[in-house]
Protein backbone atom coordinates (compact mmCIF):
# COMPACT_ATOMS: atom_id res chain seq x y z
CA UNK A 1 0.00 0.00 0.00
CA UNK A 2 3.03 2.11 0.51
CA UNK A 3 4.23 1.80 -2.71
CA UNK A 4 0.66 3.31 -4.07
CA UNK A 5 0.65 6.26 -1.15
CA UNK A 6 3.57 7.64 -2.19
CA UNK A 7 3.31 10.44 -4.68
CA UNK A 8 5.19 9.83 -8.26
CA UNK A 9 6.60 12.24 -10.49
CA UNK A 10 4.03 13.53 -13.55
CA UNK A 11 6.75 11.88 -15.78
CA UNK A 12 6.96 8.40 -14.57
CA UNK A 13 2.86 8.46 -14.14
CA UNK A 14 2.17 9.30 -17.80
CA UNK A 15 5.42 6.42 -19.01
CA UNK A 16 3.51 4.11 -16.81
CA UNK A 17 0.46 4.22 -18.12
CA UNK A 18 1.04 5.45 -21.66
CA UNK A 19 3.98 2.80 -22.62
CA UNK A 20 2.12 -0.22 -21.21
CA UNK A 21 -1.60 1.25 -22.59
CA UNK A 22 0.08 1.53 -26.36
CA UNK A 23 2.09 -1.70 -25.76
CA UNK A 24 -1.13 -3.57 -24.96
CA UNK A 25 -3.26 -2.03 -27.91
CA UNK A 26 -0.70 -3.04 -30.60
CA UNK A 27 -0.86 -6.55 -29.29
CA UNK A 28 -4.65 -6.28 -29.20
CA UNK A 29 -3.77 -5.00 -33.18
CA UNK A 30 -1.63 -7.88 -34.10
CA UNK A 31 -4.15 -10.48 -32.28
CA UNK A 32 -7.04 -8.86 -34.68
CA UNK A 33 -5.28 -8.64 -37.47
CA UNK A 34 -4.80 -12.40 -37.41
CA UNK A 35 -7.97 -13.56 -36.35
CA UNK A 36 -9.61 -11.12 -39.64
CA UNK A 37 -6.70 -12.69 -41.64
CA UNK A 38 -7.69 -16.41 -40.78
CA UNK A 39 -11.25 -15.08 -41.34
CA UNK A 40 -11.02 -13.51 -45.01
CA UNK A 41 -8.90 -16.39 -45.96
CA UNK A 42 -11.13 -18.93 -45.17
CA UNK A 43 -13.89 -16.49 -46.87
CA UNK A 44 -11.97 -16.35 -50.11
CA UNK A 45 -11.35 -20.35 -50.16
CA UNK A 46 -14.96 -21.10 -49.53
CA UNK A 47 -16.01 -18.51 -52.37
CA UNK A 48 -13.31 -19.91 -54.69
CA UNK A 49 -14.26 -23.78 -53.54
CA UNK A 50 -17.84 -22.72 -54.26
CA UNK A 51 -17.23 -21.37 -57.60
CA UNK A 52 -15.80 -24.79 -58.50
CA UNK A 53 -18.69 -27.05 -57.24
CA UNK A 54 -20.45 -24.49 -59.67
CA UNK A 55 -18.59 -25.17 -62.21
CA UNK A 56 -18.71 -28.59 -62.32
CA UNK A 57 -22.34 -29.42 -61.67
CA UNK A 58 -22.06 -27.81 -64.94
CA UNK A 59 -20.14 -29.89 -66.26
CA UNK A 60 -22.00 -32.86 -65.06
CA UNK A 61 -25.52 -31.38 -66.26
CA UNK A 62 -23.76 -31.07 -69.64
CA UNK A 63 -23.03 -34.78 -70.16
CA UNK A 64 -26.58 -35.60 -68.40
CA UNK A 65 -25.53 -36.69 -65.07
CA UNK A 66 -22.80 -39.37 -67.01
CA UNK A 67 -19.65 -38.74 -65.24
CA UNK A 68 -17.34 -41.19 -67.11
CA UNK A 69 -17.52 -38.38 -70.14
CA UNK A 70 -16.62 -35.74 -67.61
CA UNK A 71 -12.75 -34.56 -68.74
CA UNK A 72 -11.47 -33.04 -65.67
CA UNK A 73 -7.76 -33.89 -64.97
CA UNK A 74 -6.12 -30.96 -66.29
CA UNK A 75 -8.15 -28.55 -64.79
CA UNK A 76 -8.82 -29.66 -61.46
CA UNK A 77 -5.49 -31.12 -60.87
CA UNK A 78 -2.92 -28.44 -62.64
CA UNK A 79 -4.36 -25.14 -62.78
CA UNK A 80 -5.93 -25.11 -59.17
CA UNK A 81 -4.64 -28.32 -57.74
CA UNK A 82 -8.24 -28.97 -56.15
CA UNK A 83 -9.06 -32.55 -54.91
CA UNK A 84 -12.95 -33.30 -56.06
CA UNK A 85 -15.10 -36.16 -55.52
CA UNK A 86 -17.76 -37.09 -57.46
CA UNK A 87 -20.48 -40.01 -56.19
CA UNK A 88 -23.54 -41.38 -58.18
CA UNK A 89 -25.38 -44.27 -57.32
CA UNK A 90 -23.09 -45.94 -59.93
CA UNK A 91 -20.00 -44.60 -59.23
CA UNK A 92 -17.43 -43.10 -56.80
CA UNK A 93 -14.93 -40.95 -58.39
CA UNK A 94 -12.01 -39.54 -56.22
CA UNK A 95 -8.94 -37.62 -57.62
CA UNK A 96 -5.98 -37.59 -56.65
CA UNK A 97 -6.31 -40.94 -55.37
CA UNK A 98 -4.32 -40.08 -52.46
CA UNK A 99 -7.08 -37.79 -51.04
CA UNK A 100 -9.63 -40.85 -51.19
CA UNK A 101 -9.34 -41.60 -47.21
CA UNK A 102 -10.61 -37.93 -46.41
CA UNK A 103 -13.02 -36.77 -49.41
CA UNK A 104 -14.94 -40.43 -49.62
CA UNK A 105 -16.19 -40.11 -46.18
CA UNK A 106 -17.24 -36.45 -46.45
CA UNK A 107 -19.80 -37.82 -49.23
CA UNK A 108 -21.84 -39.34 -46.94
CA UNK A 109 -22.72 -35.59 -45.22
CA UNK A 110 -25.54 -34.38 -45.07
CA UNK A 111 -26.49 -31.00 -46.81
CA UNK A 112 -24.72 -28.47 -48.91
CA UNK A 113 -21.82 -26.24 -47.70
CA UNK A 114 -18.03 -25.73 -46.65
CA UNK A 115 -16.45 -28.61 -44.51
CA UNK A 116 -12.86 -27.73 -42.34
CA UNK A 117 -11.24 -31.51 -42.06
CA UNK A 118 -8.05 -32.34 -40.99
CA UNK A 119 -6.63 -35.62 -42.67
CA UNK A 120 -3.65 -37.72 -43.98
CA UNK A 121 -2.92 -37.02 -47.32
CA UNK A 122 -0.13 -39.56 -47.77
CA UNK A 123 2.58 -41.94 -45.72
CA UNK A 124 3.73 -38.79 -43.87
CA UNK A 125 1.68 -35.78 -45.09
CA UNK A 126 -1.00 -34.31 -42.98
CA UNK A 127 -3.05 -31.80 -44.47
CA UNK A 128 -5.33 -29.32 -43.03
CA UNK A 129 -8.12 -28.75 -45.68
CA UNK A 130 -11.45 -27.04 -46.78
CA UNK A 131 -14.37 -28.52 -48.68
CA UNK A 132 -17.38 -27.96 -50.38
CA UNK A 133 -20.02 -30.28 -50.55
CA UNK A 134 -23.52 -30.10 -52.27
CA UNK A 135 -26.19 -32.55 -53.29
CA UNK A 136 -28.00 -32.26 -56.35
CA UNK A 137 -29.97 -34.30 -59.01
CA UNK A 138 -29.72 -34.81 -62.79
CA UNK A 139 -32.25 -36.54 -64.81
CA UNK A 140 -33.68 -38.29 -61.48
CA UNK A 141 -29.36 -39.52 -60.78
CA UNK A 142 -28.61 -38.30 -57.41
CA UNK A 143 -24.93 -36.91 -57.46
CA UNK A 144 -22.75 -35.23 -54.37
CA UNK A 145 -19.67 -33.37 -55.57
CA UNK A 146 -17.12 -31.78 -53.02
CA UNK A 147 -14.23 -29.94 -54.07
CA UNK A 148 -11.63 -29.53 -51.53
CA UNK A 149 -8.16 -27.37 -51.56
CA UNK A 150 -4.91 -27.66 -48.91
CA UNK A 151 -5.45 -24.56 -46.24
CA UNK A 152 -1.83 -25.96 -45.77
CA UNK A 153 0.29 -23.43 -48.54
CA UNK A 154 -2.47 -20.60 -47.75
CA UNK A 155 -1.98 -21.20 -44.21
CA UNK A 156 1.85 -20.79 -44.22
CA UNK A 157 1.68 -17.60 -46.07
CA UNK A 158 -0.75 -16.25 -43.98
CA UNK A 159 1.79 -17.42 -40.98
CA UNK A 160 4.27 -15.17 -42.46
CA UNK A 161 2.23 -11.88 -43.25
CA UNK A 162 1.60 -12.64 -39.49
CA UNK A 163 4.92 -12.79 -38.21
CA UNK A 164 6.17 -9.59 -40.62
CA UNK A 165 2.78 -7.78 -38.91
CA UNK A 166 4.23 -8.46 -35.86
CA UNK A 167 7.77 -7.13 -36.68
CA UNK A 168 6.17 -4.05 -38.04
CA UNK A 169 4.33 -3.65 -34.85
CA UNK A 170 7.58 -4.02 -32.77
CA UNK A 171 9.02 -1.68 -34.57
CA UNK A 172 5.92 0.33 -34.83
CA UNK A 173 6.00 -0.30 -30.67
CA UNK A 174 9.92 1.50 -30.54
CA UNK A 175 9.09 4.13 -32.14
CA UNK A 176 5.88 5.05 -29.97
CA UNK A 177 8.12 4.62 -26.96
CA UNK A 178 10.69 7.46 -28.31
CA UNK A 179 7.43 10.06 -29.28
CA UNK A 180 5.61 9.33 -25.94
CA UNK A 181 8.88 10.05 -24.15
CA UNK A 182 10.16 13.30 -26.57
CA UNK A 183 6.28 13.84 -25.99
CA UNK A 184 6.45 13.73 -22.47
CA UNK A 185 9.91 15.39 -22.02
CA UNK A 186 8.60 18.60 -24.13
CA UNK A 187 5.18 18.65 -22.35
CA UNK A 188 7.37 18.99 -18.68
CA UNK A 189 9.45 21.61 -20.19
CA UNK A 190 7.31 24.16 -18.46
CA UNK A 191 7.25 22.37 -15.20
CA UNK A 192 10.95 22.31 -15.44
CA UNK A 193 11.17 26.29 -15.61
CA UNK A 194 8.13 26.49 -12.96
CA UNK A 195 11.21 24.34 -10.72
CA UNK A 196 13.83 26.78 -11.59
CA UNK A 197 12.02 29.53 -11.01
CA UNK A 198 10.77 28.28 -7.52
CA UNK A 199 14.46 27.39 -6.99
CA UNK A 200 15.32 30.74 -7.75
CA UNK A 201 12.61 32.55 -5.47
CA UNK A 202 13.52 30.72 -2.44
CA UNK A 203 17.57 31.56 -2.84
CA UNK A 204 16.18 35.44 -3.29
CA UNK A 205 17.38 35.76 -7.12
CA UNK A 206 14.04 36.87 -8.06
CA UNK A 207 10.93 37.98 -6.58
CA UNK A 208 8.36 37.07 -8.82
CA UNK A 209 7.89 34.21 -11.15
CA UNK A 210 8.11 35.71 -14.79
CA UNK A 211 7.67 32.56 -17.13
CA UNK A 212 5.66 31.62 -20.32
CA UNK A 213 3.22 29.13 -18.46
CA UNK A 214 1.05 27.20 -20.48
CA UNK A 215 -2.51 27.27 -20.18
CA UNK A 216 -2.67 24.40 -17.83
CA UNK A 217 -0.16 26.09 -15.30
CA UNK A 218 -1.10 29.98 -15.99
CA UNK A 219 -3.46 30.28 -13.18
CA UNK A 220 -0.95 29.01 -10.77
CA UNK A 221 1.48 30.90 -11.77
CA UNK A 222 -0.51 33.86 -11.34
CA UNK A 223 -2.09 32.99 -7.79
CA UNK A 224 1.65 32.57 -6.92
CA UNK A 225 2.76 36.14 -8.07
CA UNK A 226 -0.90 37.37 -6.10
CA UNK A 227 0.56 35.64 -3.13
CA UNK A 228 4.35 37.29 -3.54
CA UNK A 229 2.30 40.67 -4.03
CA UNK A 230 0.47 40.61 -1.31
CA UNK A 231 3.11 39.36 1.22
CA UNK A 232 5.47 42.12 -0.16
CA UNK A 233 2.69 44.75 0.37
CA UNK A 234 1.49 43.43 4.11
CA UNK A 235 5.23 43.91 5.01
CA UNK A 236 5.41 47.01 3.56
CA UNK A 237 2.02 48.22 4.92
CA UNK A 238 3.76 46.85 8.24
CA UNK A 239 7.05 48.99 8.45
CA UNK A 240 4.93 52.08 7.63
CA UNK A 241 2.25 51.39 9.94
CA UNK A 242 4.84 51.03 12.74
CA UNK A 243 6.61 53.87 11.51
CA UNK A 244 3.23 55.95 11.54
CA UNK A 245 2.66 54.69 15.22
CA UNK A 246 5.98 55.35 16.91
CA UNK A 247 6.08 58.60 15.25
CA UNK A 248 2.06 59.60 16.24
CA UNK A 249 2.67 58.37 19.67
CA UNK A 250 6.35 59.87 20.16
CA UNK A 251 5.33 63.21 20.67
CA UNK A 252 2.07 62.50 23.23
CA UNK A 253 4.20 60.27 25.50
CA UNK A 254 7.31 63.14 25.51
CA UNK A 255 4.81 65.88 26.32
CA UNK A 256 3.13 63.65 29.24
CA UNK A 257 6.42 62.68 30.22
CA UNK A 258 7.47 66.03 30.40
CA UNK A 259 4.71 67.21 32.53
CA UNK A 260 5.18 64.32 34.94
CA UNK A 261 9.08 64.86 34.95
CA UNK A 262 8.40 68.67 36.30
CA UNK A 263 8.02 68.37 40.19
CA UNK A 264 8.09 71.99 40.10
CA UNK A 265 4.80 72.64 38.69
CA UNK A 266 1.17 71.43 40.27
CA UNK A 267 -0.66 68.91 38.46
CA UNK A 268 -3.92 71.26 38.33
CA UNK A 269 -7.70 70.26 36.35
CA UNK A 270 -5.89 71.58 33.49
CA UNK A 271 -2.67 69.81 33.09
CA UNK A 272 -5.17 66.78 34.01
CA UNK A 273 -7.10 67.32 30.91
CA UNK A 274 -4.04 67.68 28.62
CA UNK A 275 -2.46 64.94 29.61
CA UNK A 276 -5.88 62.46 29.18
CA UNK A 277 -6.01 64.21 25.73
CA UNK A 278 -2.49 63.05 25.11
CA UNK A 279 -3.30 59.53 26.27
CA UNK A 280 -6.49 59.11 24.50
CA UNK A 281 -4.62 60.59 20.89
CA UNK A 282 -2.05 58.05 21.55
CA UNK A 283 -5.45 55.03 22.81
CA UNK A 284 -7.05 55.99 19.13
CA UNK A 285 -3.89 55.61 17.18
CA UNK A 286 -3.48 52.07 18.77
CA UNK A 287 -6.82 50.80 18.28
CA UNK A 288 -6.43 51.98 14.47
CA UNK A 289 -3.16 50.59 13.67
CA UNK A 290 -4.63 47.31 15.91
CA UNK A 291 -7.81 47.28 13.72
CA UNK A 292 -5.51 47.86 10.07
CA UNK A 293 -3.25 44.74 11.66
CA UNK A 294 -6.24 42.59 11.34
CA UNK A 295 -6.88 42.95 7.34
CA UNK A 296 -6.28 40.14 5.42
CA UNK A 297 -6.67 41.32 2.11
CA UNK A 298 -7.22 38.97 -0.50
CA UNK A 299 -6.47 35.54 0.18
CA UNK A 300 -6.56 32.75 -2.03
CA UNK A 301 -9.49 30.14 -0.81
CA UNK A 302 -11.11 32.59 1.39
CA UNK A 303 -14.58 33.60 0.91
CA UNK A 304 -17.57 35.23 2.58
CA UNK A 305 -21.40 34.74 2.79
CA UNK A 306 -22.64 38.62 2.60
CA UNK A 307 -26.57 38.25 3.09
CA UNK A 308 -25.75 36.20 6.46
CA UNK A 309 -23.74 38.90 7.47
CA UNK A 310 -25.36 41.33 6.69
CA UNK A 311 -28.31 40.46 8.10
CA UNK A 312 -26.09 39.76 11.62
CA UNK A 313 -25.15 43.41 11.47
CA UNK A 314 -27.93 44.61 10.55
CA UNK A 315 -30.17 43.38 13.44
CA UNK A 316 -27.12 44.30 15.77
CA UNK A 317 -27.12 47.92 14.38
CA UNK A 318 -31.26 47.97 14.94
CA UNK A 319 -30.13 47.13 18.64
CA UNK A 320 -28.36 49.77 18.49
CA UNK A 321 -30.29 52.28 16.82
CA UNK A 322 -33.81 51.17 17.76
CA UNK A 323 -35.07 54.47 16.70
CA UNK A 324 -33.50 54.07 12.71
CA UNK A 325 -34.80 51.26 10.48
CA UNK A 326 -32.29 49.44 8.25
CA UNK A 327 -33.59 47.95 5.43
CA UNK A 328 -31.55 45.06 3.26
CA UNK A 329 -31.99 45.09 -0.60
CA UNK A 330 -30.67 42.68 -3.09
CA UNK A 331 -31.01 39.79 -5.53
CA UNK A 332 -27.78 38.02 -5.02
CA UNK A 333 -29.35 33.83 -4.28
CA UNK A 334 -28.76 32.69 -1.22
CA UNK A 335 -25.53 30.60 -0.31
CA UNK A 336 -23.77 33.20 -2.49
CA UNK A 337 -20.54 33.90 -1.20
CA UNK A 338 -17.85 36.98 -2.31
CA UNK A 339 -13.79 35.83 -2.33
CA UNK A 340 -13.50 38.41 0.48
CA UNK A 341 -12.31 37.74 3.70
CA UNK A 342 -15.12 37.73 6.24
CA UNK A 343 -13.57 40.43 8.93
CA UNK A 344 -12.54 42.12 6.02
CA UNK A 345 -16.36 42.24 4.98
CA UNK A 346 -17.69 42.90 8.51
CA UNK A 347 -15.53 45.59 8.61
CA UNK A 348 -16.40 47.34 5.30
CA UNK A 349 -19.90 46.93 6.15
CA UNK A 350 -20.13 47.79 9.63
CA UNK A 351 -18.48 50.61 9.70
CA UNK A 352 -20.34 51.86 6.67
CA UNK A 353 -23.46 51.17 8.50
CA UNK A 354 -22.22 52.45 11.84
CA UNK A 355 -21.40 56.04 10.13
CA UNK A 356 -24.82 56.07 8.26
CA UNK A 357 -26.75 55.00 11.44
CA UNK A 358 -25.28 57.85 13.54
CA UNK A 359 -26.11 60.57 10.45
CA UNK A 360 -29.45 59.15 9.69
CA UNK A 361 -32.49 61.20 10.35
CA UNK A 362 -35.07 57.36 10.01
CA UNK A 363 -33.36 54.85 8.00
CA UNK A 364 -30.64 53.06 6.42
CA UNK A 365 -31.13 51.00 3.45
CA UNK A 366 -28.33 48.28 2.23
CA UNK A 367 -27.71 46.98 -1.00
CA UNK A 368 -25.52 44.38 -2.02
CA UNK A 369 -25.16 43.34 -5.85
CA UNK A 370 -22.68 42.20 -8.24
CA UNK A 371 -21.98 44.01 -11.36
CA UNK A 372 -20.17 42.39 -14.30
CA UNK A 373 -19.14 39.68 -11.64
CA UNK A 374 -17.41 42.42 -8.87
CA UNK A 375 -19.28 42.44 -5.10
CA UNK A 376 -20.82 46.01 -4.99
CA UNK A 377 -21.79 47.34 -1.50
CA UNK A 378 -24.01 50.65 -1.01
CA UNK A 379 -24.89 51.93 1.61
CA UNK A 380 -27.36 55.16 2.08
CA UNK A 381 -29.24 57.07 4.78
CA UNK A 382 -31.44 60.38 4.60
CA UNK A 383 -28.86 62.15 7.51
CA UNK A 384 -28.11 65.80 6.68
CA UNK A 385 -25.42 64.79 4.06
CA UNK A 386 -22.25 66.98 3.29
CA UNK A 387 -21.01 70.01 1.45
CA UNK A 388 -20.32 68.66 -2.22
CA UNK A 389 -16.80 70.42 -1.87
CA UNK A 390 -16.45 67.86 1.35
CA UNK A 391 -16.98 64.60 -0.51
CA UNK A 392 -12.94 64.66 -1.42
CA UNK A 393 -12.20 64.59 2.11
CA UNK A 394 -14.04 61.76 3.49
CA UNK A 395 -12.49 58.60 4.45
CA UNK A 396 -8.96 60.45 4.62
CA UNK A 397 -7.33 58.79 8.17
CA UNK A 398 -8.49 61.50 11.16
CA UNK A 399 -10.44 63.78 9.13
CA UNK A 400 -13.88 64.28 11.14
CA UNK A 401 -16.14 66.95 9.23
CA UNK A 402 -18.30 67.10 12.73
CA UNK A 403 -16.94 66.97 15.92
CA UNK A 404 -20.50 66.62 17.86
CA UNK A 405 -21.02 63.22 16.92
CA UNK A 406 -18.63 60.69 18.99
CA UNK A 407 -15.77 58.79 17.39
CA UNK A 408 -12.61 59.28 15.92
CA UNK A 409 -12.68 59.56 12.49
CA UNK A 410 -11.73 56.03 11.82
CA UNK A 411 -14.17 53.87 10.25
CA UNK A 412 -14.60 55.56 6.62
CA UNK A 413 -10.38 55.88 6.80
CA UNK A 414 -10.60 51.75 7.29
CA UNK A 415 -12.99 50.87 5.03
CA UNK A 416 -10.82 52.90 2.21
CA UNK A 417 -7.72 50.91 3.72
CA UNK A 418 -9.30 47.63 3.04
CA UNK A 419 -10.93 48.60 -0.21
CA UNK A 420 -7.68 49.65 -1.23
CA UNK A 421 -6.09 46.39 -0.45
CA UNK A 422 -8.62 44.23 -2.78
CA UNK A 423 -8.01 46.51 -5.48
CA UNK A 424 -11.62 48.12 -5.06
CA UNK A 425 -13.01 51.61 -5.62
CA UNK A 426 -15.01 53.76 -2.97
CA UNK A 427 -16.97 56.61 -4.12
CA UNK A 428 -19.13 58.89 -2.37
CA UNK A 429 -22.18 60.77 -3.45
CA UNK A 430 -25.37 62.86 -2.25
CA UNK A 431 -28.55 61.60 -2.41
CA UNK A 432 -31.32 63.45 -4.86
CA UNK A 433 -34.07 63.53 -2.15
CA UNK A 434 -31.75 63.78 1.26
CA UNK A 435 -28.49 61.99 3.10
CA UNK A 436 -25.54 61.06 1.51
CA UNK A 437 -24.80 57.52 -0.77
CA UNK A 438 -21.39 55.07 -0.04
CA UNK A 439 -20.40 52.94 -2.88
CA UNK A 440 -18.09 50.25 -2.49
CA UNK A 441 -17.14 47.86 -5.61
CA UNK A 442 -14.37 45.36 -5.02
Amino acid sequence: MRLFEKPWSVKNTLLLCLLPAGIGLMALAWVIHGYLLDRMSRAFVEDRLKDEVAFLEHQIRKTNGNVNQLNTGDYFQDVFHHAFAIQTPSKTLVLPDSWRTILTPLLDHSGSGPIRVQGQTGPEATSDMLAYRKAFSVNGIPIVVIVSEDFGALKHSQMELHVWTAVVSIVLILMLIVVIWLGINMAMRPVIKLKSALTRLQSGQINRIDIQAPEEFDPLVKQLNQLLDSLAQRLEKSRDALANLSHSVKTPIAAVRQILEDTGRPLNDDLRLQMANRLDSIDTQLEAEMRRSQFAGPQVGMSADPLKQARELLWMLGRLYPDKSFELSSSLPEGCRWAIEEHDLNEIMGNLLDNAGKWSAHYVELTLEEVAGSPLIAVADDGPGVQETELAHLGKRGVRLDEQTPGHGLGLAIVRDIVERYGGIITFSLRAQQGLEVRVLI
